[in-house]
């Protein structure tokens, strides 16, 4: 019985990872492996009576073939039909001219009387018609420009009030449905089955922040609080157990780090930095505009001049958002588009200064140093300028952006980050891992692809989106 025990461990393990509880997991197994016992007698049963009623078939055709002493009669038969065919056909071809012509007989003796009667009601309707048309023609004419002009009104004033109202909080609750169900929604399933808080609980619950990509370091201190709290009494039942998680992660989040101060420096200079291919020029676009709802003025500097289009690219957000862009040629040294850009937003005195910069990998030390270049440039003609430098990461690379940000830390000392793509993955636990490991804010996260969809981050609005219950 080796084959079966392998069957159940791979069974098992199958359903350990769809995360159902170790208690269900071996009844389940049992349960498909009869269903499939069963599945398989029944398959048998139908195959032994489709065999047993193959032979019967040629019995039937041997019956049909024995009479060869009737061959004569059917000889007889093939001579007499062809006689009857004939006699048939003619008397086909004779009757249908009768009856034919007296079908058209009648038809045109009928067709007349209809259209002569459909000609008077006809002729009253057309008299009648056009005086029932053109009086309530000429009534709908005069209402018309008075009921649309209210309705207009009445359109336009509700639009602007309801997503003021729900749209941050909307937002973002729908930009985190991946991630809740992937953790909010197993914490809650794990906990409606516990009757209470034992090791069996919270081993399944280190399981879950893990699979979240909290990562192990922040999942160990997170359960180590939360260990701590429930000793102390905090915690008597496995529902008061998802509160104090809230509050943990909460305080993850919520770092000390002093907002933007755009007022703090004329211009105020943000050097955007990350990897490919994570939305730095799209990010910096939906900042711009941003500062321009703000009533602030902005010069966006294209210093990714190694990638084809990207100053196309960046010029067309520009002009979305209304500002202005400084380029050069591809393939110029990105320091030198710095400099120019730095020249320019202190000539024309702007408040914001965003300059974009090359994707580049972090494990590429030559491309680094690149950046450190960019800040000695920006810092000469820019007293302490940047004066934020803001790392952009993909929320969907999971652990991957944890790597990220420690390395672009420790090379062009990040201040901030911008999380993208916050909406397209089920691994938001990655934001509670770089704040709780790195002690980084997050700046803004983007969960669309709108103008409106980077968000200055919330971290109380962010755990309350994630943990709102459903229903």
């Amino acid at each position: 019985m080796e084959w079966f025990s392998r069957w159940k461990l791979v069974v098992v393990e199958w359903l350990a990872q769809a995360g159902v509880p170790e208690e269900q997991r071996v009844t389940i197994a049992l349960a498909l492996f009869a269903a499939l016992v069963v599945t398989g007698l029944l398959l048998a049963g139908w195959l032994t009576v489709r065999l047993l009623r193959k032979p019967s078939l040629p019995a039937a055709a041997e019956e049909t073939a024995e009479p060869p002493a009737e061959e004569q009669e059917l000889v007889e038969q093939a001579v007499t039909e062809p006689a009857s065919l004939a006699e048939s056909d003619a008397a086909l071809q004779e009757p249908p001219s009768e009856p034919v012509v007296e079908a058209k007989e009648s038809f045109v003796a009928e067709e007349p009387a209809l259209k002569a009667e459909e000609v008077a009601p006809s002729s009253e309707d057309v008299v009648l018609a056009p005086e029932i048309e053109v009086v309530p023609a000429a009534e709908d004419v005069v209402p018309a420009p008075t009921i649309e002009a209210p309705t207009v009104d009445e359109v336009v004033v509700p639009e602007p009030e309801e997503p003021v109202k729900i749209s941050l909080f909307e937002r973002m609750r729908t930009g985190l449905a991946k991630t809740q169900a992937s953790l909010v929604g197993r914490i809650d399933a794990l906990l409606s089955s516990s009757q209470s808080i034992d090791e069996d609980l919270l081993e399944e619950l280190e399981e879950v922040l893990v699979t979240a990509d909290f990562g192990m370091p922040t999942t160990m201190d997170l359960m180590q609080s939360l260990q701590k709290r429930i000793a102390a009494g905090e915690a008597a039942d496995p529902q008061a157990l998802r509160g104090l998680l809230k509050e943990e992660i909460r305080q993850r989040l919520r770092l000390e780090a002093a907002p933007l101060d755009l007022e703090g420096s004329s211009p105020f200079v943000i050097m955007v930095v990350g990897v490919n291919g994570v939305g730095k020029t799209t990010t910096i676009g939906k900042l711009a505009h941003q500062f321009v709802s703000q009533g602030k003025t902005v010069l966006l500097g294209a210093g990714d001049t190694f990638r084809a289009a990207a100053a196309e690219q960046l010029t067309v957000w520009g002009e979305r958002a209304g500002v202005e862009v400084i380029r050069q040629e591809s393939g110029s040294d990105p320091a030198a588009v710095a400099f120019d850009a730095a020249k320019a937003a202190v000539a024309r005195k702007v408040d914001v200064l965003i300059l974009d910069t090359a994707g580049r990998l972090h494990t590429k030390v030559n491309l680094m140093e690149e950046l450190k270049k960019i800040r000695r440039v920006l810092d000469r003609e820019i007293p302490g300028a940047p004066h934020e430098t803001l790392l952009v990461v993909d929320a969907t690379t999971g652990q991957n952006a944890l790597v990220q940000a420690r390395l672009f830390q420790e090379t062009v000392a990040v201040s901030g980050l911008a999380l993208t793509k916050l909406d397209g993955t089920a691994r938001g636990g990655m934001l509670v891992a770089i704040g709780n490991e790195l002690g980084l804010p997050v700046r803004y996260v983007g969960m669309g692809e709108g103008l409106e969809d980077l968000r200055p981050f919330d971290p109380d609005l962010f755990v309350e989106a994630l943990f709102e219950q459903q229903g």
